[in-house]
């Protein structure tokens, strides 16, 4: 059997974001149908090198492919001591019925692209219908990747945006409207911003409270990116006293996601949220069922999202002929 390999180059022209947005939609009904094993992901830390390694990995019975994804982190002198990025990314695809390699790919592009989409799908299924005004608390990759995906399911006639930091804030705003032709005013303060939204999108590093309860207007949606590991946070848990939570994965939800936090405080337990996002796709559990909730998707990011985004660009890249193939087994 020969084992397809895939520059970043060929992955970035081999997908797009509304092709993504499907293989995301897919993974979430995958894993609510049974169909998904996924193991909790391994992580090493390596403060010597100021950098970490971490693996994922699924199988999806619905396509009998096992993925696996490691994605390095922080390596601050890669650039000037080896010549490579800070951070790196490599998938391999396994046939599920043999076991076999069948594809080595580099995954640098994966992440961010099935977690921007993450974010349109909650959208379909959690937002208002006629939401329109999007904030973004934090402006930096993933917060125009959110964009990028959201942009292909709603109309997004304005965008509020806050970060720490306002030479990165000048920098989406005008990267943003370059891109999309879509306004973005920049907020004086995270207060502001959050008032105006029918959606709010958080993408920060999670380090604290970032957003409070009294800000956020009644009927709007929270797409909470950052928190996903121990002690990361952006939001006051009392904000889930009274919202729809909808998580990705209760189990990785409640140990890292923003979710940890309202159950730490004795808020909520996690038998308080309302679905997985999964079961709302499959129809299983009602979505938003009136414009005054407050609805909250808290996405850690799944192996499943990678498997099924991995297997539709192999499937791209035979379609059209794209890669190397090498003979790994003889």
């Amino acid at each position: 059997m020969k084992t397809l390999l895939l520059k970043k180059e060929e992955v970035r022209r081999l997908i797009c974001m509304k092709e993504v947005i499907g293989t995301v939609e897919e993974a979430y009904k995958a894993f609510n149908s049974g169909q998904v094993i996924q193991p909790p992901y391994i992580g090493i830390d390596l403060p010597s090198h100021r950098g970490e390694i971490d693996f994922k990995l699924g199988y999806n019975q619905g396509n009998e492919v096992i993925s696996m994804k490691a994605s390095s982190g922080g390596f601050t002198g890669n650039p000037e001591q080896y010549g490579v990025p800070n951070g790196m990314g490599t998938v391999l695809l396994f046939d599920g019925r043999s076991g076999a390699l069948m594809c080595v790919m580099d995954g640098s592009l994966l992440t961010g692209l099935r977690t921007g989409a993450c974010g349109a799908v909650s959208v379909k299924a959690l937002a208002r219908k006629n939401a329109r005004k999007i904030t973004s608390i934090g402006t930096g990759n993933q917060a125009r990747m959110q964009i990028r995906a959201i942009r292909e399911v709603m109309k997004i006639e304005e965008i509020q945006a806050w970060d720490h930091h306002p030479e990165t804030q000048a920098r989406y705003k005008a990267d943003i409207e370059s891109e999309f032709d879509i306004p973005v005013i920049m907020a004086n303060s995270k207060e502001e911003a959050v008032a105006q939204a029918d959606i709010l999108i958080t993408t920060t590093r999670g380090k604290g409270a970032l957003v409070e309860a009294g800000w956020v207007k009644p009927g709007t949606h929270i797409v909470a990116i950052g928190s996903d590991a121990p002690g990361k946070q952006e939001f006051e848990p009392e904000i889930f006293r009274d919202a729809k939570v909808v998580v990705d994965s209760i189990a990785q939800c409640v140990e890292k996601g923003e979710t940890q936090h309202p159950i730490a405080r004795g808020i909520m337990t996690p038998k308080d949220i309302h679905a997985e996002i999964g079961e709302i796709l499959l129809g299983k559990k009602p979505g938003r069922e009136s414009d005054d909730e407050i609805t909250i998707f808290d996405s850690t990011g799944m192996a499943i999202q990678d498997n099924t985004t991995a297997a539709k660009i192999y499937r791209n890249a035979l379609d059209g002929q794209v890669g190397t193939f090498f003979e790994f087994i003889d």
